[in-house]
């Protein structure tokens, strides 16, 4: 619950859905688990991508699209992943920032259950202190 717009709820379902963060190679590879990815169609020349997926658990979508768009829009706490989200809001649009924001956070939650750590706002700065 330490990263931002995470409240109980999204966090109690994110550790109910996902059950082991062993299970997956890496933290990169939840966001495709719950559909946070674009889907592709390749087929001889064709490359085409989608809109996201949506496979996965679709209330856990919800809850991190509801946290994404808490950081986004509400939050007054500075922090990487915000500065991040707003640069993809002012060049791609408001929705696709959110689900960007979503997928990186899901990303955020893996990597914190494994570890063991807490969120950390700046991670370039307290790696150098």
């Amino acid at each position: 619950m330490s990263a931002p717009g995470v409240g109980a709820i999204t966090a109690l379902t994110y550790v109910g859905t996902v059950e082991d963060p062993a299970l997956f190679r890496g933290a990169r590879a939840v966001g495709a688990w719950l559909g946070l990815t674009p889907s592709r169609y390749q087929s001889g020349e064709i490359d085409v991508s989608g809109r996201i997926s949506r496979c996965g658990d679709p209330l856990l979508r919800t809850y991190l699209y509801e946290a994404a768009n808490q950081v986004l829009t509400r939050s007054r706490s500075d922090s990487a992943l915000r500065r991040w989200g707003l640069t993809l809001k002012a060049k791609n649009g408001h929705k696709k920032a959110v689900v960007a924001v979503a997928r990186k956070l899901s990303v955020i939650l893996h990597a914190m259950w494994k570890s063991g750590e807490a969120f950390c706002a700046e991670p370039a700065r307290a790696k150098a202190a």
